[in-house]
């Protein structure tokens, strides 16, 4: 078992308002009543981790956000390790030509800043005994030790290079990988009818930012879920099972239920047995 470095962790920041925040996640806090977010997992969370059970395990959370998921856990019995950027990183934004990002990356470490309040907020109010970790997702440090689990909510489609930051966190993952995406187009009424079974989707990445239009800034890809699979089993965990499941977002006044997938994958060599 690797070392763990407790200079790690973040010292908790005293946050107690809402204006100074940012949700990603519908959530409610008490004290504060329910604030809504872009995204509502309330119903949907077990779905969305893939029904992995948390008890007794470390988990490491690769994008917190404003840490909805990561305080579910441990309110499943985890031992939760976050992972984010905070305001002194850069977004892994698409650098398109002839675009003056100063300003864009201004106002997103701003936003980032607000994340990072919304997690102490609630981190104070919910008594977490949860760490955090700020970095790139391609930085994350050996020193946060072994884990049991690492999750991937919502994140690889965001990042420029999606194997090596999950070559970067999986080295430490001893049992268990989670990622959740986008589905995409996926056939809604077969999959969401009892006892379907859908055939193993083929690897396949999109690469969705179009120069024309340079938008979108923020996201890179469409992952597939066989193309998951692939590289987590290149990685080590070979075992893997794929689920779908519908997650409430809020686009203005509308709230929509859109398709996710997960991948759930298990360690079937042992760790450090590759190359990094």
């Amino acid at each position: 078992m690797l070392p763990s470095d407790s200079s790690l962790y973040a010292p908790p920041r005293l946050i107690t308002t809402l204006e100074d925040c940012y949700f990603y996640h519908t959530i409610d806090i008490p004290g504060y009543g329910l604030v809504e977010g872009e995204w509502d997992l309330r119903q949907g969370i077990d779905a969305y981790l893939g029904k992995v059970v948390f008890k007794g395990k470390r988990v490491l959370e690769l994008g917190t956000a404003s840490g909805f998921v990561c305080f579910h856990m441990e309110r499943e019995g985890a031992d939760v390790v976050a992972y984010d950027l905070s305001d002194q990183h850069d977004w892994d934004v698409v650098p398109y030509g002839q675009y003056d990002y100063s300003d864009f990356m201004r106002e997103r470490r701003k936003h980032i800043a607000k994340l990072n309040n919304g997690f102490w907020l609630c981190h104070r109010v919910f008594k977490s005994k949860s760490r955090m970790v700020y970095g790139d997702i391609y930085s994350v440090p050996a020193t946060i030790g072994a884990v049991d689990i690492s999750t991937f909510c919502s994140i690889l489609l965001h990042v420029r290079d999606p194997f090596l930051a999950l070559e970067r966190a999986l080295r430490l993952t001893r049992e268990t990988v989670i990622v959740t995406e986008p589905a995409g187009k996926l056939p809604i009424p077969s999959f969401l009818r009892a006892n379907v079974r859908l055939p193993r989707s083929r690897p396949a990445m999109t690469f969705l930012p179009d120069w024309r239009r340079r938008e979108p800034k923020e996201t890179w890809w469409r992952l597939s879920p066989g193309i998951v699979q692939e590289f987590i089993a290149t990685l080590g965990f070979e075992k893997s099972s794929v689920t779908y499941h519908l997650q409430s977002y809020r686009r203005g006044r509308l709230t929509v239920r859109l398709p996710q997938f997960t991948v759930v994958g298990h360690r079937t060599s042992e760790v450090g047995s590759g190359a990094s």
